[in-house]
């Protein structure tokens, strides 16, 4: 039982991590339509600049967290406005093509900037951690489960309450419509890619507190997908709560089965899910978006 409990919240501590790069993936599928294959490596990029800035300057671990929200969301937006904009009227497929093309960029230019050896992110909180009985979990995996709610609640309030939220959510549903109503569709664009930055940013800079930095810390994104294909890809609150399941599952089909299947278990899940129901657990069929 000690097994399985230490199993569980090793496992709800990463798969909150998977939560938040799984929000980000969601929210700009939600608004523009398209899987930004990139959402790994961005993440990738805000650690290591936050890594830049914390060598640089003494800042408390909060501080850091608060220039890394500015930092993501000027990437966010640097990222739309260059890349993704101008591919506004194209085939889906070319958008989803140009993120792997800029994911491609960003892990080459963080080997260049960087180079390829580990490095160790310096925060404050560091490997300070907490004891809960027989459980022991980093203070930085505690903020991050207190990060995903924070933001689950924020999103939830920006997407029913806010102007611009209720822009984002009548453009997703009908674009066209949108247009006609006028909403400025670059704007709501723009904002999502910078919010899902920002949310990815926040993940990165809690990975690399805990675990450090490396040039492979982009396929912490990849293997965070399932959790949107799971949640759905059109729901950041599915995606926000599959990832969970999906670190649990990671854990779990390791420390009980075999070591190999923590890589595989999300993407069985994903061959499981795209078989029975294709838009995921929270997310809306197809034929109720248009």
């Amino acid at each position: 039982m000690d097994y399985f409990i230490l199993l569980s919240v090793s496992g709800i501590a990463i798969g909150v991590i998977y939560g938040l790069i799984g929000m980000g993936y969601a929210l700009i599928f939600k608004a523009t339509s398209v899987v930004n294959f990139a959402q790994g490596e961005v993440m990738m990029l805000i650690s290591y600049m936050s890594f830049t800035i914390a060598s640089t300057w003494t800042l408390p671990f909060w501080g850091l967290l608060g220039v890394c929200v500015v930092l993501s969301a000027v990437v966010g937006l640097i990222i739309e406005r260059v890349f993704i904009r101008p591919m506004l009227g194209q085939d889906v497929f070319s958008t989803v093509m140009v993120t792997i093309g800029i994911a491609v960029m960003i892990r080459a230019v963080v080997v260049m900037v960087w180079g390829a050896d580990p490095l160790v992110l310096p925060t404050d909180i560091g490997d300070s951690a907490v004891e809960f009985g027989l459980v022991v979990l980093y203070t930085a995996q505690i903020y991050a489960i207190g990060l995903l709610a924070v933001c689950v609640i924020g999103m939830w309030a920006f997407l029913r309450f806010s102007r611009m939220g209720v822009a984002m959510r009548a453009t997703a549903a009908r674009e066209t419509t949108a247009l006609l109503m006028g909403i400025n569709v670059t704007h709501v664009y723009a904002l999502a890619w910078a919010i899902a930055a920002v949310i990815s940013g926040l993940a990165g800079v809690l990975l690399g507190t805990i675990y450090g930095l490396g040039p492979d810390l982009w396929t912490q994104g990849l293997r965070a997908f399932p959790a949107v294909i799971l949640g759905g890809l059109d729901s950041v609150f599915g995606a926000a709560i599959s990832g969970i399941f999906i670190g649990l599952l990671e854990n779990l089909s390791e420390g009980y089965i075999g070591r190999g299947l923590k890589e595989i278990s999300g993407f069985l899940v994903i061959l499981v899910v795209l078989m029975i129901r294709p838009y995921g657990l929270f997310g809306t069929p197809e034929i109720e978006r248009v």
